[in-house]
């Protein structure tokens, strides 16, 4: 009961929260990127043999999409789709999974959301499923060939929760022409300082943003790049007694260095900027830098969309006081406990997840965009690889994320962009919201990151981990 009445509390001000995003402006990009909602809202009881997929509107989702009439041909099960930009995405499956009002029978989840949702008993445990797949089955989607990390991250009690879609570290990538114009070189392993320095001379050189940094609002949109950023400078959001540590002189620093960077060398109207619209700066040949998803190397590579492919550079996630700090992210597909669908959907989650699938991705769309990171096999493809000048750097960035591990010194929490507890959602889009205004101007970051210490401080004894 307490748990249902914490998780009511966070969807009321989550509901609050977004409404406050539409007055001020800042959800005016999702907005304006929202897909049509092919049947949305009349979900798993669309009838037998129709399930319906709520999704996010990034690119390997689209292509999802796309080839799910290859599903519909084999099965015979008709696909409707809800596919949302990432913020208005958790809100809703948070809603619908929350209230148990069986909307979607396949939610995409990440990382964060499906170890709490499992324990919540929202999301219908896969281990089952494949358990009474028949042998050639079990070989043919081959699970053991998915890395062990992710396989561990999206489960609980052992059993498998959601099966990783697509999976990626953070690298930062860089447009070999306008550095060569600028003269400058970028080291393979950099520090903050050395591309924010870099930054200001392509800047100038150029006549384009130095750096492109997402700005928008959103635990999942803003604080995933800064967040890495502040553990790079040895900040954190608690110390191991769950004492707030958000306006500590190394957190600080780091949020102050990501807001002068901004100002000084990236892109205009930066709180308007998340990973959809800093994909198409970058692929527009409109920056010189982004850092951001490993997932984006594909789309910036395929000729087909990208008037910088072949010209981009790849760097590890800078360093400062700490090294190590791309992190570890996979987009995943979970079944509702309310699906009234589910073996249809189990269906759909092993076609979508398999190396089949990406097989198929690879031949129809081009190796360069088959949907990376979840499968060892991927990375021992020579097709893959011929295509993908980025998969070593990816593989790299990916066996050394550590998401148990985030920061210099110890903390008593997981995830390396995100608190891996049930009151982030809400807490890290408050935060953001903080940090937005100081990029926009409204606030120091003083002064924002003194209000994000509260809020932070509140949640830590409200929600019962300081003792």
């Amino acid at each position: 009961m307490k748990m249902k009445k914490r998780w009511l509390n966070v969807l009321s001000a989550l509901t609050l929260t977004t409404l406050a995003l539409t007055g001020c402006g800042s959800s005016g990009s999702s907005a304006n990127n929202a897909a049509p909602a092919n049947g949305g809202g009349s979900g798993g009881d669309g009838g037998k043999g129709s399930i319906t997929i709520a999704t996010v509107n990034n690119p390997d989702m689209m292509i999802m999409k796309k080839l799910s009439p290859e599903f519909e041909k084999e099965t015979g099960i008709k696909v409707n789709w809800v596919v949302l930009p990432e913020n208005d995405l958790r809100k809703k499956v948070t809603e619908d999974v929350a209230l148990g009002a069986g909307k979607f029978d396949i939610v995409t989840v990440g990382m964060y959301d499906t170890p709490i949702w499992a324990k919540n008993k929202w999301l219908e445990p896969l281990t089952p499923y494949l358990d009474k797949m028949s042998a050639d089955e079990k070989a043919k989607y081959d699970l053991n060939d998915i890395f062990p990390a992710l396989r561990d991250a999206l489960s609980y009690n052992n059993q498998l929760y959601a099966a990783p879609f697509n999976a990626e570290s953070s690298i930062l990538y860089y447009n070999k022409d306008m550095l060569a114009k600028a003269g400058v070189t970028m080291p393979e392993n950099p520090t903050w300082d050395q591309v924010a320095e870099i930054a200001k001379k392509v800047k100038a050189a150029n006549n384009v943003p130095g750096i492109v940094l997402r700005g928008l609002p959103g635990w999942g949109e803003i604080l995933a790049p800064l967040d890495t950023v502040i553990n790079a400078f040895g900040g954190s959001w608690y110390d191991m007694n769950w004492n707030a540590k958000l306006n500590s002189p190394e957190t600080v620093k780091a949020v102050k260095f990501y807001v002068d960077l901004l100002k000084e060398a990236g892109e205009p109207g930066a709180t308007s900027t998340g990973f959809t619209e800093a994909l198409t700066l970058m692929q527009q040949g409109k920056a010189a830098m982004w850092y951001d998803a490993t997932t984006a190397a594909g789309f910036l590579n395929d000729p087909k969309n990208s008037k910088v492919a072949g010209k981009i550079g790849y760097a590890l996630a800078p360093k400062e006081v700490k090294d190590n700090n791309g992190w570890l992210w996979s987009w995943a597909l979970g079944m509702e406990s309310s699906s009234k669908h589910k073996e249809e959907a189990f269906k759909f989650i092993t076609w979508a997840t398999s190396k089949q699938y990406i097989e198929e991705v690879g031949e129809k769309e081009g190796w360069v965009v088959a949907p990376a990171g979840t499968r060892k096999s991927t990375y021992e493809n020579p097709k893959y690889k011929q295509a993908a000048p980025f998969a070593d750097i990816t593989l790299q960035s990916m066996e050394h994320a550590d998401y148990k591990h985030p920061t210099k010194d110890p903390v008593p929490y997981q995830g390396i962009q995100y608190v891996a507890i049930p009151e982030f959602q809400q807490l890290g889009t408050e935060v953001s919201q903080e940090i937005a205004a100081a990029i926009a101007g409204q606030k120091t970051v003083e002064d924002a990151m003194n209000t994000a210490q509260q809020k932070a401080e509140k949640v830590a004894q409200e929600g019962g981990y300081k003792k």
